[in-house]
């Protein structure tokens, strides 16, 4: 994903008079428009991985099917994260971020409508057109946000506070809506359906009095002209088939994500030597350590979509559908995101606020115990049907997002301090890289969760659950231990 560009105060260009609680009311259209587009997202992903193992694999063996459905989730959202690095690059130089939202968006929605034929071509055809909109949509309407404000200005963290809770408001509404009363009723394929038309609104939604934008997001200098919207649409074109071929041979996603991180380590090291700042160079080995925990923490994470989603179909107890998991974490989001927002200030008043470094380890060690408290109820609560109380699978969630509240929101900023400013938009990229490598490396971990079949029954899911927690455990706590050799490494970011 590619960093909004440094601005000072006299080159910023504010929007249009008129405020809204306080805000630009130009930051509700985009609330509004990325609200809906998340609907779509995180609709369709509630159902993926379940309606892959059924639809097109249900031939196979139980746990094959499951592995097989595990690994295509994994891919493609790795693949969703890695492309925003080449849409932020391509609105900021050739055709800006407006341009690249609603060519983004339109082929998000033809992707997800697409989802709809029960043929596994159209249907992988579907995913690399979401794939390469998303790459040209997610990036920049973010960046549009922070282009409201002057650099000094103090509302902007609140801004993008409203904007993160859009984002998660949209995610916790859309497995309800695509997966508990549309997909469980009428089949998943309308769920999909109902996130496509989530995608449509969220376009009118940006487009709607877009006068209320001013300026910000139009095409940088040369770039007004239609040819490069053609041009930059028939390049997204010329990248689904790429796509299709990497979720085709989903093994080549996971070279081609660390071959990339490998790259972009020795890109960052060198550039630190290059510099001959002895600072700067340690700032970067310690961004890189960092990168590492954020990978472990989201391949752990990102069982959410994938194995917890079968879990939850097989072993749960619960009076609603298995889908309603799904909006688990975007609630917990919104619930404690205030509580975390209100304790890190006040332990830093008391001079007892983690470090960068120590909330990393936090947040790894909190995923390990969700999983934990998984596998202690598969051991102590599960009944005859093995099955366990669904408030076990709840609080699991509960306490995974604490751990993502500990590692995500400062994780931005956290870049942004230890890169120079000439490599602060590679970094942002590298960072949601890390992001890809995680989702990928959970897509692998699912099928081994999910891949026993009935045979293996939930006690596959206990084995595999119980390796994540080991490993939870000994790297974070592997982090808190070094964590004041990383912080020495940051020379005073904080």
């Amino acid at each position: 994903m590619a960093a909004p560009a440094p601005m000072s105060n006299a080159s910023f260009i504010p929007p249009p008079p008129g405020d809204a609680f306080g805000h630009p009311t130009a930051l509700w259209q985009l609330v509004h428009s990325e609200f809906w587009e998340r609907f779509a997202y995180y609709g369709m992903r509630a159902l993926l991985a379940i309606y892959v193992a059924t639809t097109f694999f249900g031939l196979l063996p139980e746990g094959d099917a499951k592995a097989e459905a595990a690994l295509t989730y994994g891919a493609y959202t790795a693949l969703i994260y890695a492309t925003g690095i080449f849409g932020g690059f391509i609105a900021d130089r050739f055709i800006g971020y407006r341009r690249a939202i609603v060519i983004g968006g339109l082929f998000m929605a033809a992707g997800l409508f697409l989802l709809l034929i029960k043929d596994l071509q159209w249907f992988l055809l579907g995913l690399s057109l979401i794939v390469v909109g998303n790459g040209l949509f997610k990036p920049n309407i973010s960046t549009m946000v922070g282009r409201l404000y002057a650099p000094d200005d103090a509302r902007r963290d609140s801004g993008f506070t409203w904007f993160y809770m859009g984002i998660n408001a949209g995610g916790a509404l859309a497995p309800l809506i695509c997966g508990t009363l549309i997909g469980a009723y009428f089949g998943y394929e309308w769920g999909f359906f109902a996130a496509g038309i989530g995608m449509l609104l969220g376009l009118v939604a940006f487009q709607w009095r877009i006068a209320r934008m001013g300026v910000i997001g139009q095409p940088p200098a040369g770039g007004e002209s239609f040819s490069r919207v053609l041009l930059v649409t028939l390049g997204a074109l010329v990248a689904v088939p790429l796509v299709y071929a990497l979720l085709s041979q989903k093994t080549l996603v996971g070279y081609l994500l660390i071959g990339l991180f490998l790259v972009l380590t020795v890109y960052f090291v060198a550039a630190g030597i290059r510099s001959r700042d002895r600072v700067q160079l340690h700032r970067y080995i310690a961004m890189l350590l960092l990168f590492l925990a954020k990978i472990l923490f989201w391949g752990m994470f990102e069982q959410a979509g994938s194995s917890l989603n079968f879990f939850a179909k097989d072993h749960v107890d619960a009076p609603f559908d298995f889908t309603v998991f799904q909006s688990a974490n975007p609630i917990f989001i919104i619930l404690l995101a205030p509580v975390f927002a209100w304790l890190w200030p006040r332990l830093e008043a008391r001079g007892v606020n983690p470090s960068i470094p120590r909330k990393f380890g936090i947040a790894v060690i909190l995923v390990a115990i969700g999983f934990t408290t998984l596998v202690w109820a598969i051991g102590a609560l599960q009944d005859a049907n093995a099955r366990i109380p669904w408030e076990m699978l709840a609080l699991a969630y509960m306490i995974n997002t604490m751990g993502e509240l500990c590692l995500s929101p400062i994780g931005l900023s956290m870049v942004s301090k230890l890169a120079a400013a000439r490599d602060t938009g590679l970094a942002m990229g590298a960072w949601f890289l890390c992001t890809a490598i995680g989702n990928f490396a959970a897509g692998a971990v699912a099928a081994l969760a999910a891949g026993g079949g009935a045979a293996a029954g939930i006690q596959q899911y206990a084995d595999i659950y119980t390796q994540i927690a080991v490993a939870g455990f000994g790297f974070g706590a592997a982090f808190l231990l070094f964590a004041p050799l990383i912080n020495k490494l940051m020379h005073g970011v904080k």
